[in-house]
């Protein structure tokens, strides 16, 4: 149960209207949808949508895209732009952690995918976690990698997958070339982590929590548009931070 000083109902009522809720809706049945931030477009794909001859990638729940999350991705952003490859980003809903109840959400999907297109990335592969994903094999999760031909893949180096979490950066390094991201750390030399975010909103510790997400001030984010096949929404995503 949520104490006072948690922002669930923050997070909640994020997609019931505005942007955010007209993203979730097109994630219902409007696929692919673009996100398009200042003329930067990102495609948001299911992953049995997308297939590349080659890119760079990541691959994380990226729950909160926390200041470590988006170090990590203008890493990979940066980097595709320099061998002019496509930038993906691959992620989960709900993070895995959520789905078996061992975390609380820190943002809603439609944040989250707003969150990681500000990054600039050409695309993001969003994965519906649930059972029938969590029993998939490494091997299985190694195949659909293979159809995006990742160059270089960057992740955390406790990153695991397939079911059981039985596949880890060792097995992921024997098909792939992987980089393992390096901890970013906060003013006081802790690690920023979903994880740590977490604890400072259950101690009330808000505004730090906000600060090692990386949240930034209404008036300084920048305009958005969401696009779609016969729509295109131009409005201040403001109510989503």
């Amino acid at each position: 149960m949520s104490t006072a000083c948690e922002p669930a109902s923050r997070n909640e009522s994020r997609d019931a209207a505005g942007p955010a809720g007209r993203i979730a809706e097109h994630l219902k049945g409007g696929w692919p949808l673009s996100l398009d931030y200042s003329g930067c477009q990102t495609n948001v794909m299911r992953d049995d949508q997308l297939a590349l001859p080659a890119s760079i990638v990541t691959i994380g729940a990226f729950d909160g895209v926390h200041r470590g999350h988006q170090e990590l991705i203008t890493r990979v952003v940066a980097e595709a732009r320099a061998t002019g490859l496509p930038a993906v980003v691959w992620t989960f809903d709900p993070p895995p952690k959520v789905f078996f109840g061992k975390a609380r959400q820190l943002t809603p999907v439609s944040e989250k995918l707003a969150r990681i297109a500000r990054l600039g990335p050409d695309y993001i592969v969003l994965s519906n976690f649930g059972h029938s994903y969590a029993a998939r094999s490494p091997a299985d999760f190694l195949a659909d990698l293979s159809r995006i031909g990742p160059k270089r893949i960057h992740v955390g180096a406790d990153f695991r997958f397939g079911a059981r979490q039985a596949g880890d950066t060792d097995l992921l390094a024997r098909h792939f070339k992987v980089v393992l991201a390096p901890p970013v750390l906060c003013e006081r030399g802790v690690t920023i982590s979903s994880s740590r975010i977490r604890a400072l909103h259950e101690s009330c510790l808000l505004s730090e929590a906000a600060s090692l997400q990386g949240e930034t001030a209404p008036s300084a984010l920048l305009c958005g548009a969401l696009l779609t096949n016969d729509m295109r929404y131009e409005e201040s995503f403001d109510v989503w931070f």
